[in-house]
């Protein structure tokens, strides 16, 4: 996970238990997967016996980090970041002990130190000690100077070198991390410290995950993943991880996993003499869901991984109808009209209306040879009827082709 650090800063943290903090900005209701790689850094942090400290951004929130942004950041509302720092306070609750005596961690809003701090005051006490040339040489500034940079995103290393600066002074935080595209910012805070004569200061980064494939660490098909499971489902979030490459998945047990090294290697060791069996991909998903899910819910996520293949009419039993269109997503579908079904209407012309099947030879030879089932439950007669008793919780009916040909039915809305 070490991608680099100051000179001094293995030795300072092999002398004994040292305060070190990361920085969560409130940029979107929850934090996503690209998060848990600092929150990872935060929990081995800890574990080693150091002391974590997590600062969220509800000053910086305000200003929008340039740091690997090709442009501005649409600025958000006070209401807006307010909702979003609880929400993503409550989601970093759940990852570090509170309660473990000297090293247990803290949560730190630096909305707290900057909002009596008037700007002249900023600038008078704390702006004289960086000058623009060394501001203007950080990547995060150079990268933009072509397609132009606001004043306010060029302050921004300033205000995030400010926080170290207090951190240093009152909780006693000598170590700052984060993904390697926070290094200048790191470095701008550890200079300030310098330079206003409050000691030594380290910094130690964390690599910025990309996938085999090259593509960005934290995207589905669906978008971000996010920890909220309201905003990515336990299923989904389950399935994002149990559908990593046999590449990919090596390194993110090393990443993601807080199992001994050696259990670590054994697991690897499983998986590459029999890739095909995806036993680390399980592994995996299993771990990171639970943490950050539960375990009733990762029980429910396992359950609904194997329901597209599942042959039992009760295992359908327990899902909510959101449940089971999370499951069902990108599966073929087609709609039904209320009225129609409350009448009741013929299993063939049910199939062909609604897209299941193309013609109804094909229909009723399937159903002959007892290959289609209606949420799970065989059908062997063409001449069945349906009718809204046949919905899964009022809205859905399932329609199984075979082992694994499936033909999802929704009522139709106006």
């Amino acid at each position: 996970m070490l991608f680099d650090m100051t000179p001094g800063t293995e030795e300072k943290l092999s002398k004994g238990m040292t305060a070190g903090y990361i920085g969560f900005d409130p940029t979107a209701p929850s934090l996503g997967v690209g998060n848990l790689v600092t929150i990872m850094m935060l929990v081995h942090f800890q574990r080693a016996g150091h002391k974590p400290v997590i600062l969220i951004g509800g000053a910086t929130g305000m200003v929008g980090d340039p740091s690997g942004k090709s442009a501005e950041r649409n600025m958000l509302s006070e209401e807006v970041i307010s909702e979003n720092l609880a929400r993503q306070r409550k989601q970093l609750e759940q990852f570090l002990d509170f309660d473990c005596g000297a090293n247990s961690a803290i949560i730190v809003n630096n909305r707290d130190w900057f909002q009596d701090f008037g700007l002249l005051e900023f600038l008078r006490d704390v702006g004289r000690h960086i000058t623009v040339n060394y501001m203007a040489a950080k990547d995060s500034v150079k990268s933009r100077m072509e397609t132009g940079i606001s004043f306010t995103e060029f302050c921004y290393q300033l205000i995030q070198g400010y926080d170290f600066y207090y951190l240093a002074q009152n909780h006693g935080c000598r170590l700052q991390m984060g993904g390697s595209d926070q290094w200048g910012n790191i470095t701008t805070g550890i200079e300030l410290i310098r330079r206003m004569g409050a000691g030594e200061a380290y910094a130690a980064t964390c690599p910025l995950i990309k996938k085999a494939d090259g593509t960005k660490f934290g995207k589905s098909e669906a978008g971000n993943v996010w920890l909220d499971a309201s905003m990515t489902s336990p299923y989904r979030f389950y399935q994002f991880w149990f559908n990593s490459s046999d590449e990919d998945v090596v390194k993110f047990i090393k990443i993601f996993s807080i199992r001994r090294p050696d259990e670590i290697e054994e697991a690897i060791a499983e998986h590459l003499q029999d890739p095909g069996r995806r036993s680390l991909q399980k592994a995996l998903a299993e771990e990171v869901t639970e943490m950050v899910h539960g375990k009733e819910a990762l029980k429910q996520a396992v359950k609904a991984s194997g329901l597209l293949f599942s042959k039992n009419r009760e295992d359908l039993d327990g899902f909510t109808v959101e449940e089971l269109q999370d499951v069902f997503q990108g599966v073929p579908s087609g709609c039904i009209d209320r009225e129609k079904l409350s009448q009741g209407i013929n299993l063939v012309e049910f199939l062909i209306e609604t897209g299941a099947f193309s013609s109804k030879k094909e229909a009723r030879r399937l159903i002959q040879q007892g290959g289609l089932s209606i949420n799970l439950e065989p059908c062997d007669s063409p001449d069945r009827t349906l009718d809204l008793k046949d919905l899964l919780n009022d809205k859905l009916i399932w329609v199984k082709k075979g082992k694994r040909k499936n033909h999802i039915v929704y009522l139709e809305t106006l």
